[in-house]
């Protein structure tokens, strides 16, 4: 591959870790440039948003792993099979894939053979952009116009998109989750028919890629448009048929403090859509899934207009962030909501100052009846707006026990 230009400040320029990497391995005779999201990302002049740098080398894990422990840097064998090693360098992972082939794919896995042919491994990869590659003085290799199509913010295959696909079908959520993050209307004709084309693929996936791709894809900055061409395109009607379309996403997205995944994803569902199947079906984490399910609840409703006091008692029932979650879903609900979130965000609800101690000291058998008593007084609390102390609460207490 013949370089295209430079990088003028190399996000990657004042990193002593990769520094150290690059000598060890450029005194072994081994060649790497990194790959993938930092490059993309340095291009765009954005936040690097890839956690970690991707580095492709030109020769077998072997012998990346010899240069590596020649040097006493730890090197973990991640994925030897797909030529995968990472390199610990004062507790910082960076991983190095040697250059690769397809041999044979099944729709999902790979098996590869190791080469040293930077165009053939760049032929093997999903979109353009993440074919771009980058030396560590900051020269860039671009075979597929990845460039350009950053610049017009369009999602491009290489290639064929029906032979990508076949190849991974994964990279059917991928095409639509790049395009919620880099791209802008109208989609790649080809990459979204061939999309369409292949949804049926998609049943063969796993919950969590599928999770994955689908809360990564949510976290975008706008991904309304996203989400509504994939119902279109019936990308969602394996893994999300309660998808009910973009309205209320907009609408959350226009009044949302903070981004949240699962909260965007309860604002695309039915209103009797299903938590706990939801859940199971994309591997939804136990607090996902719970998160998922107050915020699916017809109850309590979220009575916004009712003011603070009201607010005070729904986040002492549900917490700060749950109440949080409910409060900005309830789009149509009348009031100062924003008054409500901040009360939310701010507010640290107090413990009820009595307990089923007191109960028993009273004189009480431990049994329901103390629950129960506790229960009345806390309402009374509660409907006092959290302002008896402990005196108060004791003496309603006693006052509970003798009408009992």
């Amino acid at each position: 591959m013949k370089p295209v230009g430079r990088l003028e400040v190399p996000p990657w320029s004042t990193d002593a870790a990769v520094d150290t990497l690059f000598d060890v391995l450029g005194r072994a005779g081994i060649s790497a440039r990194f790959v993938g999201g930092w490059v993309r990302d340095a291009v765009l002049g954005v936040t690097i948003l890839s956690k970690e740098p991707d580095l492709a080398v030109d020769k077998s894990p072997e012998t990346v792993m010899l240069a590596l422990k020649a040097a006493r840097i730890k090197v973990v064998p991640t994925g030897l099979k797909h030529g995968t090693v990472t390199a610990v360098i004062d507790g910082r992972p960076l991983e190095l894939t040697t250059l690769r082939r397809d041999v044979e794919t099944d729709g999902r896995h790979a098996v590869v053979a190791f080469t040293d042919d930077w165009l053939e491994d760049a032929s093997r990869r999903d979109f353009t952009f993440n074919a771009l590659y980058a030396d560590l003085d900051g020269t860039l290799y671009d075979p597929f116009d990845g460039r350009i199509d950053l610049a017009e913010a369009r999602v491009r295959f290489i290639g064929d998109p029906d032979l990508r696909i076949a190849e991974d079908r994964l990279r059917i959520l991928r095409f639509f989750r790049f395009h919620a993050w880099y791209g802008r209307p109208p989609f790649d004709a080809a990459g979204f028919e061939a999309c369409r084309r292949n949804a049926g693929s998609l049943r063969g996936l796993s919950g969590e890629r599928v999770r994955k791709e689908l809360l990564r894809l949510l976290e975008a900055p706008a991904p309304a448009d996203t989400i509504a061409a994939m119902r279109e395109a019936a990308i969602l009607d394996h893994w999300l048929p309660e998808c009910d379309g973009t309205a209320r996403l907009r609408a959350l997205i226009a009044r949302e403090d903070k981004v949240d995944a699962v909260r965007r994803l309860a604002s695309i569902l039915t209103a009797d859509a299903d938590a706990t199947v939801i859940g199971k079906r994309l591997r939804l984490s136990t607090q996902e899934a719970l998160r998922l399910e107050v915020m699916l609840a017809a109850e309590p409703a979220i009575d916004v207009a009712a003011g603070p006091k009201a607010w005070r008692a729904q986040i002492y029932a549900l917490g700060g962030n749950l109440y949080a979650d409910r409060l900005l879903l309830a789009i149509n609900a009348p009031g100062d909501w924003r008054a409500a979130l901040a009360m939310a965000r701010t507010w640290a609800p107090p413990e009820l100052p009595v307990s089923g101690g007191d109960a028993l000291k009273l004189g009480l058998k431990p049994g329901p009846k103390v629950g129960a008593l506790i229960e009345a007084v806390e309402r009374w609390w509660i409907d006092g707006d959290f302002a008896a102390d402990r005196a108060a609460c004791l003496a309603e207490l006693e006052k509970e026990v003798r009408a009992s």
